[in-house]
């Protein structure tokens, strides 16, 4: 008798979806740090180089999902104009968790290498909004529609740390004040997710804040 496709998912797969998904971007960020954050500015040619690395990976994550029973098309955010402007939304109270979490410790702090690297940028609005697309869906989909969901049998509370630290390490480039502001964006995120279940929310709420620095910068 055939089973039916599964949404948890066990240590050894988290582990390497973990590995084939992010692996890469962490090794990157953390050299990052290691040579004392010097990041090149984001260009047209970077972006899209991610981009390109972003559906590789997931393709590779997803077909080894398949082939191990998941559920693979529960990952798939479904666009809706509520969801959307839930995630508009989302967006907004993102900013404002992010704001609280950040200002105590904002003063007399030099410039984030984020801030740098977003301030001299030279890229242009169809590869922002295109990086913007895939990059969100990419890291929404893999932190909570797979490990925070896959991981609930664990625990809430391991599932939410997991996904909170894979998604601090791949962020560690955008200096302290950066990965600071980007645990409110995942806590803020995962909280809405376990609420509503909704994917597609948090993955516009993503996309928003992906391409709104680059356009006030």
């Amino acid at each position: 008798m055939a089973t039916s496709p599964r949404t948890t998912t066990t240590a050894m797969e988290a582990l390497v979806v973990t590995g084939m998904a992010f692996g890469m971007f962490i090794v990157f960020s953390v050299r990052a740090v290691l040579n004392n954050f010097a990041s090149a500015p984001f260009s047209d040619g970077a972006l899209l180089w991610m981009v390109f690395m972003e559906v590789t990976l997931a393709a590779a994550a997803i077909a080894f999902l398949y082939i191990r029973g998941f559920a693979v098309t529960t990952l798939r955010p479904i666009p809706t104009v509520k969801g959307a402007l839930a995630g508009i939304v989302l967006f907004f109270v993102v900013w404002l968790v992010g704001q609280i979490l950040v200002t105590p410790f904002a003063a007399g702090q030099p410039q984030q290498p984020i801030d740098a690297m977003v301030t001299n940028a030279r890229v242009s609005l169809p590869t922002i909004v295109t990086m913007a697309m895939v990059n969100g869906t990419f890291e929404e989909v893999f932190l909570l529609g797979f490990l925070l969901r896959g991981l609930r049998g664990y625990g809430l509370s391991i599932a939410l740390g997991i996904t909170l630290l894979i998604r601090a390490l791949c962020h560690l480039y955008q200096g302290p004040l950066g990965t600071l502001w980007i645990i409110g964006f995942g806590l803020t995120l995962a909280v809405y997710y376990i609420r509503s279940s909704q994917l597609w929310p948090p993955v516009f709420a993503h996309i928003l804040w992906d391409i709104v620095p680059f356009v006030f910068a």
